[in-house]
């Protein structure tokens, strides 16, 4: 009798065909086991999965949908994987994200009605990266002064920070003359990213310029240089008396500015006020984009397009088969589990082995 045992790799498997057969067939088995559901339902699992493309990748109009999602995607796991190079898990970054929507909005308060796009836009942007920046810095220093879990801390001020959210429009930023809706008045045509070509926003530009710089940063800097250091061997770290307690706060007030921009970016740009529906799970989502990509910041920007593709096509499946709102759900978190637990594959692989090989190393 034969029998497999699991090996590791000498190191994670490359990028390449061996890495995208895994990624598929990954993807298959989700829709296989969600179109079970689908069957029960009586409805056809081909249409549907015709229509998750369709909806996603499918023309100009499903394509500008995927890039809009793709880039406070894109910046939120951006910023997850800068903490997780150094082995610092920020659990947190919807929390970020809710907070850099009331930094942004703060701004648009704050400021004089009538002042400019150069003025307003900045002003927006600093408002959000410094609140999620705070939301970051919080279990930085709870981690450097009391040794408490960031993933618990993290994970925790996501919660308070999406309340807090929804308390400020709920009470005090409650627009008046918003017929009893929770929201706050629209903001100002000087408060919203511009449009480069049809709905694609200035936001896209963004991301270039913080992904260029992150590159720079890491690449050609003594900092970034520590925080890959750091991250590769912490006890060496510190025998080479590098700063670890500094870069633990610094890479997760890092981390939270730049969830904290994607929210600035979704509020602008996309909803144009902030609301309480302003969180749908782009913080979750960029954990998953960051292990996938490895924490390559090219990679990054592949799967973030994928994984914002696949989100609008099951928006699209959801309402063109009529299927119910938790469906959606379903499918979107089963897809995202299945790819995510792939990953093991990368690290491990299946050896087949006699019984008499079993008995001799047993």
């Amino acid at each position: 009798m034969t029998g497999f045992r699991v090996v590791g790799r000498d190191a994670p498997l490359p990028l390449g065909w061996k890495s995208i057969a895994i990624l598929l067939t990954t993807l298959a088995f989700a829709f296989f086991v969600c179109s079970m559901l689908l069957l029960v339902q009586n409805k056809s699992p081909w249409t549907a999965f015709m229509l998750l493309l369709e909806g996603g990748f499918g023309g100009p109009y499903p394509l500008e949908d995927t890039l809009l999602k793709t880039i406070p995607l894109f910046l939120c796991s951006i910023g997850v994987s800068i903490a997780f190079r150094m082995k610092i898990w920020n659990i947190g970054a919807e929390g970020q994200f809710a907070l850099g929507g009331v930094g942004a909005t703060a701004a648009v308060l704050l400021l004089p009605p009538g002042s400019p796009v150069w003025l307003m836009l900045p002003a927006m942007m600093l408002g959000a990266a410094l609140a999620g920046g705070l939301w970051g810095f919080l279990p930085g220093m709870l981690k450097l002064r009391f040794g408490l879990n960031e993933i618990i801390s993290t994970l925790m001020l996501n919660y308070i920070g999406i309340e807090l959210m929804r308390y400020l429009v709920y009470g005090p930023w409650k627009d008046p003359s918003g017929m009893g809706f929770p929201m706050t008045a629209m903001f100002p045509p000087a408060a919203t990213f511009p449009c480069l070509f049809g709905r694609t926003h200035a936001g896209i530009l963004l991301c270039i310029v913080v992904a260029l710089t992150l590159v720079l940063f890491l690449g050609r800097t003594r900092l970034g240089f520590e925080l890959r250091a750091a991250g590769e061997n912490p006890r060496n770290a510190r025998y080479a008396r590098i700063r670890y307690g500094f870069l633990l706060v610094f890479v997760l007030t890092l981390s939270g500015a730049l969830a904290g921009l994607a929210g600035c970016v979704e509020v602008s740009a996309t909803f144009n006020r902030l609301q309480p529906n302003l969180c749908t799970g782009y913080g979750y989502t960029a954990i998953v984009v960051a292990w996938l990509s490895r924490l390559r910041i090219s990679s990054i920007a592949f799967f973030s397009f994928f994984l914002a593709g696949l989100k609008v096509g099951v928006e699209n499946l959801q309402m063109e088969l009529q299927v119910p709102a938790a469906f959606g759900g379903i499918l979107e978190g089963f897809i995202l589990l299945c790819v995510l637990a792939g990953q093991f594959f990368h690290h491990y692989r299946l050896v087949r082995i006699s019984a008499q090989q079993e008995e001799e190393t047993a």
